[in-house]
């Protein structure tokens, strides 16, 4: 009997489409052996791409706070068919899984789909997905899933560039290079070769061997833990909190809330960053050993 594999993901851009096809390449050429299905999460009411400007950022205190809104119901074939392997693409807003992968997990259907099912979570980011993925493990543990596996795929390139490149993709819809700026996003060299990534998922699955899956995948580079942007995100994520309960509550100052956080948002990544990245530098030989054991728990599929 074939077994049943599902791909899981929502996409705006296509590119982690992209990745967990690729992925899943190596159960499509074996179509004796496994049964593909793919289900693209949809919104009742979508999100724009490009995003406008004012769009882009009103969408921060929802996306962070893990606010959802309503998803349309996924095909019968997937809620009626039992999975025996889950790959789940996710992306990233705001230091949080995206609202629309929000919107699946606190739906009806997501225990349904995800119950008792062996889950190796995907990610595509610009860089910082660490703790969303702590978020994401919460979620996977009270729906009952079994995390045996996680790859997180990110634009290599430095900090700064990559915030310049994502913006003028995001918002003004170029990936491509321009002038001084390479192409946004996971290079299509990362893309392309993810599917190793699936022939290692492929024979840990067909040999029932789940235990040492991760520590396979993260030996072939399906995982990049940079300290720096560990601690860049514990900051962002307390003044995160503080910026969108604000917002929230103060409803009739949204708009210019919004303004405010734009602003703030700006002069926390070409500002405070790098003040940062200094205090890290100057303390690594202090915190050298807990840096080490972090890594080694963020590269896992444990939660704490």
């Amino acid at each position: 009997m074939k077994k049943n594999i599902l791909v899981l993901y929502y996409t705006q851009t296509g590119q982690l489409e992209d990745i967990v096809k690729n992925i899943a390449r190596p159960f499509e050429d074996k179509k004796d052996e496994y049964h593909v299905t793919y289900y693209n999460i949809k919104m009742k009411k979508d999100f724009p791409f490009p995003w406008p400007n004012d769009i882009f950022f009103n969408t921060f205190p929802e996306s962070y706070l893990q606010i959802p809104s309503e998803i349309l119901p996924p095909p019968d074939e997937v809620l009626n068919t039992k999975y025996d392997l889950i790959i789940f693409g996710y992306q990233v807003w705001y230091l949080t899984p995206s609202i629309p992968i929000i919107s699946f997990l606190k739906s009806g259907y997501a225990e349904k789909i995800l119950k008792d099912t062996p889950v190796v979570t995907v990610s595509g980011t610009r860089n910082m997905w660490m703790l969303s993925q702590e978020k994401l493990k919460v979620y996977l543990k009270d729906l009952q899933a079994k995390l045996i596996g996680n790859i997180a795929l990110v634009d290599r390139h430095d900090n700064y560039t990559s915030v310049l490149t994502v913006i003028r993709w995001m918002i003004g819809g170029q990936k491509e290079k321009s002038g001084l700026l390479p192409a946004a996003g996971v290079s299509d060299e990362e893309i392309n070769g993810a599917v190793k990534y699936g022939k290692i998922i492929e024979s840990h699955f067909k040999n029932n061997d789940f235990e040492g899956l991760q520590p396979d995948l993260v030996k072939n580079g399906a995982i990049e833990i940079r300290a720096f942007l560990v601690r860049v995100e514990k900051v962002g994520n307390k003044i995160f909190t503080i910026w969108s309960n604000l917002i929230i509550k103060k409803k009739e100052k949204r708009p210019l809330l919004i303004k405010f956080f734009k602003v703030y948002l700006m002069a926390a990544i070409w500002i405070i960053s790098p003040i940062v990245l200094v205090l890290h530098l100057l303390t690594t030989p202090i915190f050298w050993l807990k840096r080490k054991k972090q890594r080694e728990y963020l590269q896992g599929i444990n939660l704490k």
